[in-house]
């Protein structure tokens, strides 16, 4: 066999390595059409994600009353200004911060005047309600905003982007945080992604398809705080990076044969 049969046979095997079915490349295989899924989606569309150690919360409370609130707010009527939009930039994000509460490791945090109270594993709606009720005792008709402000997400493996997600709004869904990771890459095992999730220190690992319609009905398709997604490479991925290895090994060994070859007749 000569050299330029080698090069072929090594060109077609790298092909046929490479060829995907359409049957591992498509997402939400089965969507087709128009038509209303009437499969219950175990309540998705409610979800909110639950409150956990080491969370920062933005807690804001106002009332028609401005000067009745300001014990319960952890800075100056003015950033609280600031906070709802009358300014923006620098002074937004300095006021938010000062007005930020650390969830500590038992769940709890230390409020202005009211004391300590268990946030854990609650949603930020119960939380608002809690705050509502044991400051109607002290303030009149008391509107309380409540944000988690770290929220994040990992996104790992083959993306094109990976790495944290920082989320600006409290609900984000699995495609969503694949978007903005920068999308799978060709190499991505779709039907395969691993899902880690932490709820109050007991972690979770689960598998979810991606090529699946019926995946937007799954408890995963909304992603809680500080979830981790890993993406896994195909195996065609994994054989090509060992054939290029293979195939600069032997280059390698080729050059280095030919080269003491030469020099041997030279002598």
């Amino acid at each position: 066999m000569n050299r330029f049969s080698i090069l072929i046979l090594l060109f077609a095997l790298t092909l046929f390595s490479s060829c995907v079915s359409r049957k591992n490349m498509i997402y939400f295989q089965g969507a087709e059409g128009t038509g209303t899924n009437d499969k219950p989606n175990n309540g998705s569309t409610n979800f909110e994600p639950l409150i956990q150690n080491d969370d920062m919360l933005f807690i804001q409370v106002s009332a028609l009353e401005a000067d009745a609130v300001t014990h319960f707010n952890l800075q100056s009527a003015q950033a609280m200004t600031d906070v709802t939009g009358v300014s923006t930039g620098s002074n937004t994000t300095f006021a938010m911060q000062k007005q930020t509460f650390l969830v500590d490791n038992l769940g709890n945090i230390d409020f202005p005047v009211i004391g300590t109270i268990n946030v854990g594993n609650i949603t930020v709606t119960k939380l608002k309600d809690l705050l509502k009720d044991k400051l109607s005792l002290y303030i009149k008709d008391p509107v309380v905003n409540v944000r988690i402000v770290n929220f994040k997400v990992s996104v790992l493996g083959e993306v094109n982007k990976p790495g944290q997600v920082s989320i600006v709004s409290q609900r984000v869904t699995l495609p969503e945080a694949l978007a903005m990771a920068g999308d799978l890459t060709v190499f991505a095992k779709r039907d395969n992604l691993l899902l880690i999730r932490d709820v109050q220190g007991v972690k979770t690992y689960n598998r979810i398809d991606l090529t699946k319609a019926d995946f937007v009905n799954s408890p995963y398709y909304y992603l809680d705080q500080n979830d981790v997604v890993y993406v896994e490479p195909r195996n065609v991925k994994l054989n090509s990076t060992a054939l290029s290895s293979n195939v600069m090994t032997i280059v390698s060994i080729i050059s280095l044969l030919i080269t003491t070859t030469l020099i041997i007749t030279k002598k």
